[in-house]
């Protein structure tokens, strides 16, 4: 008997190919295109240059110190308006969809619109994240250096700790599928699987940095506190209670989330993350890759270390490697079901320009049983 074949380690990510270069500007953007060794050596070079200054040690402490202030005055400037809705979730990860398949892994085929992915990623801004004009973001830091605001996130911890989640006393302790998404912003993941998915035992969880951005979702009126809770929480703190028990989610959700923290941060974070989720259970992540537009667009004295810069509004981005998050969720316990590169050529026609994205997309497994 043959050997079963070995499933190859990249999937095409799309269906729409670039193989005659005289077709370039007949759509908005094409999947799965290889770089040569020369774009490569290209971008390896611009990286090179604008990270040659690091901005001084003291600026880098601000702007971990501040780093709340500056979600809270981008979602207070952008509010709901900024992001569209990512309705190509359930393509890229059924794990969120009704009737959801778990034999449905790394090896599907997308086939989400490109016009949807690529919201706000036109030739004014670089990433899913953040609009890059840099000369409109420098214009509103006068407005994000003001008084502190309150956070409510100390009000979270006395109400978490007054819940006894050893009897079951916590929101969605009735749920048969929980589902927790980290960085929920203004709810552009949140309230598309509440309007898709319709399971009746399905309790989704969101959390944000920003005060200003679980506002947002929690006024939003297709909010429903039946089937979803919303709640401020610092990853970064190990101190902050999250509301439900180790051991009791389904899937954990990053979507351009953890490539905002703090490097020397993430693999406590990773840790404390895979402590909630069931055994089998799973985190999806989608988050920007090396080489990436917005990297390569990022000017010298915007690098804070290796691959992590901050933008002209004073938040902060990292960009991955295929092997930097294999390591960080594989320390953590959890067992690979997909790691792959998404790079895509988008198109503006109207101004005949080319924008090179890279994106990694991860789904990381708990062990069923425990590791020895």
């Amino acid at each position: 008997m043959a050997a079963p074949r070995e499933m190859p380690e990249r999937r095409l990510f799309g269906r729409r190919f670039l193989t005659d270069p005289a077709r370039l500007f007949q759509h908005n953007a094409w999947d799965n295109v290889e770089w040569s060794e020369e774009q490569e050596a290209s971008a390896r070079s611009k990286v090179q240059e604008n990270s040659s200054q690091l901005l001084p040690q003291d600026k880098q402490e601000e702007y971990e110190v501040n780093a709340k202030r500056y979600w809270d005055e981008f979602y207070k400037i952008h509010e709901n308006g900024f992001f569209k809705d990512r309705h190509w979730l359930f393509t890229e990860f059924p794990e969120l969809a009704p009737n959801r398949n778990p034999s449905q892994n790394g090896d599907s085929v997308r086939e989400f619109s490109n016009k949807e992915e690529s919201n706000n990623e036109g030739l004014g801004s670089c990433d899913n994240r953040h609009c890059s004009l840099e000369t409109r973001a420098e214009n509103q830091l006068n407005l994000i250096k003001s008084t502190p605001k309150i956070c409510t996130e100390e009000l979270a911890t006395q109400k978490y700790s007054e819940l006894n989640q050893s009897d079951g006393d916590y929101p969605g302790s009735s749920a048969s599928y929980r589902i927790l998404e980290v960085g929920c912003g203004a709810g552009n993941t949140v309230f598309p699987i509440l309007q898709t998915n319709n399971d009746p035992g399905l309790f989704v969880y969101c959390c944000d940095f920003s005060t200003t951005a679980v506002d947002l979702v929690q006024n939003n009126a297709e909010y429903d506190s039946s089937r979803c809770f919303a709640f401020v929480h610092d990853l970064c703190n190990d101190q902050s209670p999250f509301p439900m028990p180790d051991k009791s989610l389904d899937v954990v959700i990053l979507i351009f989330v953890l490539s905002a923290i703090l490097p020397e941060k993430m693999q406590c974070i990773v840790n404390r993350l895979s402590r909630l989720l069931k055994p089998g259970g799973m985190i999806l992540l989608r988050d920007y890759g090396r080489y990436d537009l917005a990297q390569l667009r990022f000017k010298k004295g915007q690098c804070l270390s290796d691959n992590f810069y901050v933008r002209g509004d004073g938040t902060r981005v990292y960009f991955f490697t295929q092997d930097e998050l294999d390591d960080l969720f594989t320390t953590a316990g959890l067992e690979k079901i997909q790691n792959l590169v998404d790079r895509r050529l988008q198109v503006n026609r109207g101004k005949q320009m080319t924008m090179y994205r890279v994106w990694i997309q991860c789904k990381y497994c708990k062990p069923a049983t425990p590791q020895l």
